[in-house]
């Protein structure tokens, strides 16, 4: 094992053990380096690495600390990663989304405080103004991150977070091409959210489970038409004039 991930591992271990809590300052380099039998190179690379996922927050002219260990913190060294997806997982990362979203629509329904539903509900009417695409897509993500945040558990929010980014392209682009989908979309979300005002963990279960699977479906049905026209195109077409 490479000596910067031993020290890692190590840090890590304090952590994890109690040695180290959340907002604690780290001992000076020198001490830590001997206590720990590293080298203060490898100490140093191990606590940029934990930096980088936010486990470790160095203030400059203070120390090290451990950070609050918070899931949204940690989560976010995820939605890093996620960003640099392909277009190709997008299905990958809808069908995860099928998988989540309703357990937190469900939970939603039980746990959302009556002022939260009414936040919801403003969010839904404004969902009938949206001007564009764009603004109903951006409407649908705070639509959805309220009932995510509203189910109680901040570790299940912080990883619908992550996959909202990749999905987005895909639900503008649906909202685009396929006939009806903006419409599709404002009666789920009134279906979604009758479902949660009404205390029905299962019936919004069904609902999120019918919103996320269409726009999945949708993109799956697209990218085979695609790839199945690509192979009937002429060797000698352009890109553009296939995809035209």
């Amino acid at each position: 094992m490479p000596v910067t991930d031993v020290a890692i591992d190590k840090i890590k271990d304090m952590i994890i053990s109690g040695e180290l809590a959340p907002g604690d300052r780290l001992p000076k380099e020198a001490e830590l380096a001997q206590r720990l039998g590293l080298s203060r190179s490898s100490l140093r690379e191990a606590v940029k690495a934990l930096c980088l996922i936010r486990v470790l927050d160095v203030r400059q002219g203070d120390g090290t600390y451990v950070t609050s260990l918070e899931p949204n913190l940690l989560l976010d060294a995820m939605t890093f990663v996620v960003d640099f997806h392909r277009d190709d997982t997008v299905l990958d990362f809808l069908a995860v989304r099928r998988i989540l979203e309703p357990a937190a629509t469900a939970l939603a329904a039980l746990h959302m405080s009556e002022d939260d539903i009414t936040e919801l509900g403003a969010l839904l009417d404004e969902l009938a103004d949206a001007p564009t695409v764009e603004a109903l897509v951006a409407n649908d993500l705070q639509f959805h991150r309220k009932i995510a945040d509203g189910s109680g558990n901040p570790v299940l929010c912080s990883l619908l977070d992550s996959l909202s980014g990749p999905t987005a392209r895909a639900r503008i682009w649906r909202g685009l091409t396929q006939e009806g989908a903006v419409a599709r979309t404002r009666e789920q979300h009134s279906a979604i959210y009758d479902a949660i005002a009404a205390r029905e963990p299962e019936l919004a279960r069904s609902w999120a489970t019918v919103h996320v699977a269409g726009v999945e479906q949708w993109l799956r049905s697209t990218l085979t038409q695609t790839d199945t026209g690509a192979a009937d195109s002429p060797a000698d077409e352009s890109p553009e004039a296939a995809a035209s």
